[in-house]
């Protein structure tokens, strides 16, 4: 969009660059991009929630005149320029030069939600964001990823917690003019790019483009004239409505998403569907192929061997299921252009052992992806368990289904004055040396004073930053003081503070640690040795056990005996993220094993030298090293459910009174804690080392894009029954 087109003032002729660079969201991970947008309006940077694009269109223009007159300003910002036209650039890649031969070759990244930034609200929680982290390291490394996703209109439901704190879901339709989306339209300007026939109607769909530095995402959208008015709102709200709607979302994400890729002249090489949610994405290759002129049989071994499956949950609910006659419904008689009767096409769909009157979307994405892969060590052995029915007479073991353990994007998580630490002590070039082991043992050696400085600052930001959203909240919707009680303002800047950020699912456990409340007590109001903890997070807006949970522990922010040591953030989303994970100094993390098929936050927090306490479960089970944190042991099946959860609150309890408190209270002369910064070393050493998003990547790419691109099929295929 062009700034009158986003209502953003005309730029200074002098600094007119900066409009392109806030339109593509390679800003939001570069120090130096953050820093001058920041300088043209400090305060308004805060306001608008860093969000350049809104800031260009509210700060006063006498600014940009004088910012445009600043020789110092000015130099800053021809460096950014040159910087951006060095990452729409192309060329002199890790890919292009590791791959020389596959550059040109694009892969498609197919996704239900993609967590880029707060400014554009269309994901849910950590799929979305791990979405979000893997395309920015594909732009980092050059990899050639096309991201499709949809366009939430509506975005993710709104929290508004009420004052007995049930949370309700409200419904903010998002300023389109404050993104850097851009409408992309055919080549006679029509925004219906491709059609789907879906529940007997012809459906026009169209795309919004958001630049994620090298790497373009699509965002499909159905709100046209031309759509049946039921089918214009079907891409406004992420996971709304009931079977039905997902249903319809998933075939236009899938169906949809293929489609528009040809309309705008893409032939991906490669096809990655992350989650099952996109599975029809390859029931549509197949069509396609079918349709002209490979028998059924050869198009399904071709879509084989040129995708990819990531399956990102071991809990049901996180795998979508739908009735046969509901798919023929939506799809109408697909399985006529596949040149196939209707029991063959469902049976792709089909689990052997489970729900057999059911098409799975991810025993689709398994039957037609060669490489399949969950996302740490433990998840794959749990995967294999739950999958194994798809491989009879394999042992579980025997299950071809790999990992690739997620990573979180250095740039965008790591705090800037952690960065400028690094910086000082590696040097200002550690960047190109992050693939190298020995950049992160040197952290081992960082000053034990000045890490706790920056740690410091990070904590009290964060403490302003709770106190200023009260204070908002306040001002603008809390109608009752009792909300201020709950929401953080009597936190102490001193005290250990555990964070706990995570969606409010029943199996996260987020209320464990109230299983004690006369032992918690002790723990929180110690006059010598205070604890508290900020907890934030959503509840799926169908997930009533979930909201009851949070409710629960939204009633213990208010509770006296605890003499305000316990706060809720409201209304979580990346924003608060990133001062959270950077300011805590624990992250808690209690998930019931072995339903925890990552948890991407504790890496973010170690990313900012913040040690994590969590249950051996998801990346916790392969990095947790006995330096960088604490663990409880998982449950074994004779002390599973409530007598497990006991155990579990049991060791929590002990580990805190026994070891966490006593670590970080114990100082020396100068007030460091220098055993607990050491253990600080040590979780950012290894997060640092193992658990980045650019690790992840070339782990992606070299175990599974490349090898797809080549059209190459792993020696232990072929699928399951």
């Amino acid at each position: 969009m062009s700034p009158t087109e986003t209502g953003q003032p005309p730029l200074p002729e002098r600094i007119s660059g900066l409009a392109a660079v806030a339109t593509n969201l390679s800003w939001s991970w570069s120090r130096d991009a953050r820093a001058l947008f920041r300088e043209v309006d400090e305060a308004l940077w805060h306001l608008t929630r860093h969000n350049p694009i809104e800031l260009l269109r509210r700060v006063d223009p006498a600014r940009l005149a004088g910012c445009a007159q600043d020789p110092a300003f000015l130099k800053r910002y021809d460096a950014l320029v040159e910087w951006n036209g060095f990452v729409a650039a192309t060329h002199d890649t890790w890919f292009e030069t590791s791959y020389p031969d596959l550059a040109p070759r694009v892969i498609a990244y197919f996704c239900a939600e993609f967590g880029l930034h707060a400014s554009v609200p269309i994901y849910s929680g950590g799929l979305g964001v791990l979405a979000g982290d893997h395309c920015k390291s594909a732009s980092d490394l050059g990899v050639p990823l096309v991201g499709v996703g949809l366009f939430y209109t509506k975005g993710y439901s709104d929290q508004r917690l009420r004052l007995d704190g049930w949370q309700e879901d409200a419904e903010e339709r998002f300023d389109l003019a404050a993104t850097p989306l851009e409408q992309v339209r055919g080549p006679h300007g029509d925004p219906c790019l491709a059609t789907v026939r879906m529940f007997g109607r012809t459906v026009s769909i169209g795309a919004w483009r958001i630049m994620v530095g090298r790497v373009p995402i699509f965002l499909l959208d159905t709100d046209h004239e031309q759509n049946d008015p039921a089918d214009r709102p079907l891409c406004h709200r992420l996971y709304a409505g009931g079977p039905d709607l997902r249903l319809r979302q998933e075939w236009i994400l899938g169906v949809g998403g293929v489609r528009v890729l040809r309309a705008l002249g893409y032939h991906p090489a490669a096809w990655h569907s992350n989650e099952g949610h996109a599975a029809f994405m390859l029931v549509e290759r197949v069509r396609e192929l079918v349709m002209g002129g490979t028998p059924f049989a050869e198009a399904v071994r071709q879509v084989r061997a040129t995708s990819i499956f990531t399956t990102h949950t071991p809990v049901p609910a996180g795998h979508d299921t739908f009735s046969p006659d509901q798919v023929a419904q939506c799809a109408g008689p697909v399985w006529q252009e596949m040149g196939v009767n209707r029991d063959e096409l469902f049976r792709l769909g089909h689990h052997p052992a489970l729900d057999h009157d059911r098409f799975h979307m991810s025993v689709a994405a398994i039957r037609l992806s060669a490489r399949v892969n969950a996302v740490s060590r433990r998840h794959a052995e749990e995967s294999r368990r739950i999958w194994a029915p798809l491989w009879p007479g394999r042992a579980a073991e025997a299950v071809p289904i790999k990992y690739v353990t997620n990573g979180a994007h250095v740039a965008t998580w790591m705090a800037n004055s952690m960065v400028a630490l690094l910086e000082s002590h590696l040097g200002a070039d550690w960047w190109q040396r992050v693939d190298d082991p020995a950049v992160w043992a040197r952290l081992l050696k960082l000053d034990d004073v000045a890490l706790w400085a920056v740690h410091n600052e990070l904590k009290s930001h964060l403490m302003r930053s709770i106190r200023e959203q009260a204070r908002r909240r306040w001002a603008d919707q809390w109608k009752e003081a009792l909300h201020l009680v709950g929401a953080g303002t009597l936190l102490d800047n001193g005290a250990l503070t555990i964070g706990f950020g995570r969606r409010f699912a029943t199996y996260k456990r987020a209320d464990l640690i109230f299983q004690d409340p006369d032992r918690l007590q002790r723990l929180l109001v110690n006059p010598w040795r205070p604890v508290q903890i900020v907890f934030a997070g959503k509840a799926h807006p169908g997930d009533e056990p979930g909201k009851q949970i949070l409710q629960r522990v939204y009633a213990q922010t208010r509770e006296a005996r605890f003499e305000g040591r316990i706060a809720f953030i409201e209304d979580y989303d990346m924003h608060v993220a990133h001062s959270l994970v950077q300011g805590v100094d624990l992250w808690l993390n209690l998930p019931r094993a072995p339903l925890e098929a990552s948890g991407t936050s504790g890496m973010k927090a170690a990313l900012n030298a913040v040690p994590q306490l969590s249950t051996l479960d998801g990346w916790w089970a392969e990095g947790y090293d006995g330096r960088n944190g604490w663990a409880i042991p998982a449950a074994t099946a004779a002390t599973a459910g409530a007598e497990g959860d006991a155990a579990d609150a049991e060791r929590l309890y002990r580990l805190l009174e026994d070891e966490v408190v006593p670590l970080f209270y114990t100082r020396d002369a100068r007030d460091v804690p220098l055993g607990w910064t050491e253990t600080m070393k040590h979780a950012l050493r290894a997060a640092g080392q193992h658990f980045t998003a650019r690790r992840m990547l070339r782990e992606y790419v070299t175990e599974h894009y490349v090898p797809a691109i080549r059209g190459q099929l792993p020696a232990d295929d072929p699928p399951g029954a």
